[in-house]
């Protein structure tokens, strides 16, 4: 019997069985197509990267996360309490849309301390720490401990009040500045601090007269390297030609060259708590 097929594409002329076992050898086929599809877009990654962005001012916030989306990216956002163009700080309700369209969009998120202060030495009472912005913004205060995890879970409240959901155990030190006390206080409460590779300073927060953007863009495209950790900001006060709209083309190169881009919950090192910070040393990770 000859197989006619209606507008709607179905097989006509046939048994319900016979109709059912079309369809299923059909829905068989589809599913079968799009797991090898996925296995070659899986097989075209020769290498990940972790794009990771600390807040800054936020002024480019938006042109960042308009890039993330472009070249569908998440990244890690390492988030502090900052000042902004717009005469308010990074972690206020103000921000609160921002924070939760990123979360929603599947990126992950770690503190880079409240009041993004410096971690200047370590003393008998516990950490000296200068904070930026807040109470005791240029002065250099001590923290015991618990006052180091507070610093950073502060952050972690504030984020989840605004996001339905709380920072991954990651943090950065402002700089990369560490003391070893201010590494054990924070693996205590449960947070891993994350460095940066030397190829991934992307170099946004350097002067851009000595340090051009295409210049920056063309080191970063020919030095970095699979498992790589990159790091950049959502906006610098300093820089006068804003490096923000570079992620656009070091993105789009660096996948290119086949490397897919993961946060660094997919990072191998970062999947485990207590041992992150003696697995970066005995490793020789760069800080800065």
């Amino acid at each position: 019997m000859a197989l006619r097929v209606d507008i709607h594409g179905q097989a006509v002329g046939l048994s319900r069985d016979a109709r059912v076992r079309s369809a299923l050898v059909a829905a068989a086929s589809a599913a079968i197509a799009l797991a090898l599809a996925g296995t070659a877009a899986a097989q075209q990654c020769r290498g990940h990267v972790y794009l990771t962005l600390d807040t800054g001012n936020m002024r480019h916030a938006e042109e960042i996360a308009a890039i993330l989306r472009r070249h569908d990216v998440r990244a890690t956002f390492f988030l502090a309490n900052e000042k902004t163009p717009r005469g308010d700080f990074s972690l206020d309700a103000s921000w609160s849309a921002y924070w939760k369209a990123r979360a929603d969009e599947g990126h992950a998120f770690g503190s880079h301390t409240w009041r993004h202060g410096r971690f200047v030495a370590d003393d008998a009472a516990g950490v000296r720490y200068r904070p930026q912005f807040g109470d005791d913004a240029g002065k250099t205060i001590n923290l015991t401990p618990a006052a180091v995890c507070e610093e950073l879970r502060r952050v972690d409240k504030a984020f989840a009040a605004y996001a339905g959901r709380g920072l991954d155990a990651v943090w950065r030190a402002p700089g990369g500045y560490t003391t070893t006390k201010a590494l054990a206080a924070a693996r205590e409460c449960g947070f891993a601090h994350v460095r940066w590779a030397e190829a991934g300073f992307l170099g946004d927060e350097l002067p851009s007269d000595k340090y051009p953007n295409q210049e920056l863009l063309a080191r970063a495209l020919r030095d970095i390297r699979d498992g790589d950790v990159l790091m950049a900001h959502l906006g610098i006060w300093s820089r006068k030609d804003p490096y923000a709209p570079m992620l656009d083309p070091l993105i789009a190169g660096l996948k290119e060259r086949g490397l897919c881009f993961r946060t660094l919950r997919e990072h191998p090192g970062y999947r485990a708590q207590a041992p992150i910070v003696t697995q970066l040393a005995a490793s020789g990770a760069p800080a800065r």
